[in-house]
This record gives structure tokens, sequence and C-alpha cells, in this order.
């Protein structure tokens, strides 16, 4: 068996391994708590992220070579930076030479702006302030995606059902065949209510609910489990949708 195919049938264990999905369950609800991914950056900014998405992240960027990823959610900016610096490497090693991200956030601080505008990443990123569910944002990013031969979509924003399904709605349409529109937050599902006494989302509102229901639709996407049973520890479970159509 070559190790390709040995990694395979680990993947397809884990997706089985009942013992082994409650303990990676257990360990995000009290990671979660414990604020746990708020304690990485990259390349110098803070990026909220487990580093467990980060790497699968990395492997979905180079398989499918972007010359565009939009990311909903800038916050400290450490999102954009990963992107950029990976398509830094993937120009490096013979990719597009000009690919580009394009950061969607309803308010940009301006010490976060002062910051990422910086940084030597920030030649490949752009941004946009304005709500991602808008018309006008809306418009404005596919004009940019408009002749994008392979796109990536990531959203990480306001995480209640209702705004990631117009987010959804907007963009995963742009997504290219054989890229993927990446949802994180759908953990939120999983997770206790009292965990979120101050925001609008919680179980049953959150972006897996918001997933499930694009999905009854758009068959042109599916959930890429192999991702789910890699990770075990994400903050995206079936968050990861492929576009086969």
């Amino acid at each position: 068996m070559t190790f390709e195919a040995e990694v395979a049938q680990r993947i397809s264990n884990n997706g089985t391994n009942s013992a082994l999905n409650r303990d990676a369950q257990s360990l995000m609800t009290s990671s979660m708590k414990a604020g746990y991914s708020y304690n990485f950056s990259w390349m110098g900014r803070p990026i909220i992220q487990y580093p467990q998405d980060m790497i699968a992240m990395q492997e979905i960027i180079w398989r499918v070579q972007p010359d565009l990823i939009l990311e909903t959610g800038i916050a400290h900016g450490g999102s954009l930076i990963f992107s950029a610096a990976m398509l830094e490497l993937n120009a490096a090693c013979g990719g597009p030479a000009d690919a580009m991200v394009l950061g969607l956030d309803i308010d940009i601080r301006a010490h976060n702006r002062k910051a990422i505008e910086a940084h030597p990443m920030y030649k490949r990123i752009t941004m946009i302030e304005g709500s991602s569910v808008s018309a006008e944002v809306i418009a404005q990013v596919q004009q940019i995606a408009a002749g994008k031969k392979s796109v990536l979509v990531c959203l990480d924003s306001n995480h209640t059902h209702a705004h990631v399904l117009a987010e959804l709605q907007a963009y995963a349409p742009l997504a290219t065949v054989g890229s993927y529109c990446v949802v994180f937050d759908t953990i939120v599902e999983h997770l206790p209510k009292e965990m979120f006494p101050d925001r609008p989302w919680g179980p049953g509102d959150n972006p897996k609910t918001a997933v499930h229901e694009y999905l009854k639709t758009h068959p042109e996407f599916e959930i890429d489990h192999t991702i789910d049973n890699k990770l075990l520890v994400s903050v995206a479970p079936d968050g990861y949708l492929r576009r086969v159509k």
C-alpha cells in the first residue's frame, strides 16, 4: 500500500471511530471555553483560527491554486496575511503570479487597517469596508471576481443563520469548480448555548444551520467529509464545501 493510500485509509477510519470523535468534540468544547483560537498569529498578526484549519486551508490553496481568495471578516487581519503568504509561495513555485486576497468587513478598525497595510504581504491584499451582504459590496466583489480562473471563498463574519445564508447566496457561486466555499464557525451548533450569552447566534442559529439550508437547493456543492475526518479538531465541521459542478 502506498503512503497516500495509508493516509486515505486512516482518514476514513477516523470517520467511524466514535471514541476519537467524542474526544475531539470534548477538546473543542473545553478549548473554545478557554479562548484557544485567540492564542495564534501568522507572520505577526493575530489569526484567531485553530492550527488544524490553517493546515487544511494551506492544503486547499496549494491544490486549487486560486488567483482570487475572497474572505468575509477581517478582524486583526491574520487570515488575510496567511492567505496572501500562501499565494506568494504559490507564485514562487510557478502558480498565478498576480493572485490576490479580497477581504470584506463592515468595520475595519483603524489600528488593524494600519497594521495590515504596513505588512509585506499587503501587496496581494485588497480590502472593502461595508456589509458583506449589501448590494453595493456584492457588486464590487462580482466585478473583481469576473474573469478569475480559480476562486476560493471563505466566510467568517457575522455567524447568524440569516447572515451566513445571505453570504452563501451571494458568494458561494463565485467559487470555481474544484475549489471550495469554506464556512467557518459551524462548530457553534455543537457547543453549549450558554457559551454565547451576548451573541445573536448559538445552537440552532449559526453557520452550520445555514450551510445545510443552502445545500438543500445547491447540489453543485458537497461537504468534503474527508477534511472533517482528517482534522477532527476544527471550527468548521461540515463547513468545507467543495464545488463539484
